[in-house]
């Protein structure tokens, strides 16, 4: 009788031990990869919670227990996560310990202008909006620039993960165009006509938007250098098309280049204009502190994207006429193919 009695509670015991270890790793219901929000300051237990509420968690009461055996109470970090399917309690819990929150990217384009810039973040999915309105003004008040804050963000793609705060990728952008300035400025040609690190940050705003070819940036950037130490006006559209702001077209016509009242007309001011015109890359900056020698004064499009440069005014009128006028009847292109 003790025999029976003793072999069903060793029966019972393998049967409860193989109930236990099938609860234990009891796996999660969800079939595909599931993409959860773990906010700041939440705790396992109430995401447990809510993860059992939402269906693909077995038990919540089950995963507070298995974190307190295994020592991974403190295991989440906030962030957004897609978990694997399938998983069991402890496979989870230790998942997280190495888990990777998903990332988004924003892309502030090379030659674009401010407003431009500030469009892509309004759009950028996953961003919490904290300064509104978000416009050049609100930009200027929050990193304390005084005046026209356009140029000071860094053209680049910016990595953040849901939740991040607008702020926090403006002032990552104004910081990389503070360094990459410094950096630049450092390394900078002699005799260059700047007094200051912004007068280059406004050149090679005007390097950027003048080509599209990289090679040519040095080449762009010689000839408004070499203007300007000669003591001759830039006369360069892109400048005059940015002070023309919602009134430009498309076309700039004879009297846009008369004006006299917009302060970016470089064909009537002269020096450089009172600020940047666009967001500038780190080559443009390069170029503009490093530009190419020569002694090319003027430059026309090309009509594929690239330029034609000139020593002389009559060498460059001709050019004017080879590319804008004779061949305007053609595939006349001003990027390139």
């Amino acid at each position: 009788m003790k025999k029976v009695l003793g072999f069903i509670i060793l029966i019972l015991l393998v049967i409860a031990i193989g109930l236990g270890l099938a609860i234990w790793n009891l796996p999660n219901t969800n079939t595909r990869t599931e993409r959860i929000m773990i906010e700041p300051g939440s705790t396992l237990s109430s995401n447990a919670s809510k993860w059992e509420a939402t269906g693909w968690l077995p038990s919540a009461v089950l995963l507070r227990i298995q974190a307190r055996f295994l020592g991974l109470q403190n295991v989440l970090k906030a962030g957004e996560y897609d978990v694997p399917a399938g998983l069991n309690g402890p496979e989870l819990l230790k998942w997280f310990t190495t888990a990777k929150p998903v990332t988004y990217r924003v892309t502030l384009v090379e030659g674009t202008r401010l407003v431009d810039a500030l469009s892509a973040l309004k759009a950028a999915t996953r961003l919490t909006h904290d300064i509104e309105p978000l416009t050049p003004d609100t930009v200027a008040e929050f990193l304390d620039i005084k005046g026209n804050p356009e140029g000071w963000l860094y053209p680049d793609t910016y990595v953040y993960q849901s939740g991040e705060k607008t702020s926090s990728i403006i002032r990552q952008a104004y910081k990389r165009m503070n360094s990459q300035l410094a950096k630049a400025w450092a390394e900078r040609d002699e005799e260059l006509p700047y007094k200051v690190p912004y007068e280059a940050l406004i050149m090679a705003s005007i390097v950027e938007k003048e080509t599209a070819v990289p090679a040519e940036r040095p080449e762009i950037a010689g000839v408004f250098v070499r203007r300007l130490q000669k003591g001759m006006r830039l006369e360069t559209d892109p400048t005059v098309i940015y002070g023309m702001g919602d009134k430009y077209e498309g076309n700039i016509r004879k009297r846009d280049l008369r004006n006299g009242k917009n302060p970016y007309n470089t064909y009537r001011i002269k020096g450089l204009p009172p600020t940047p015109i666009a967001l500038a890359g780190r080559a443009a900056l390069d170029a503009a502190l490093n530009p190419a020698e020569g002694s090319a004064l003027f430059f026309v499009a090309k009509g594929d994207g690239s330029h034609y440069f000139s020593t002389t005014l009559k060498e460059h009128n001709k050019a004017v006429y080879q590319y804008q006028i004779k061949e305007r009847k053609k595939n006349y292109r001003s990027t390139p193919k």
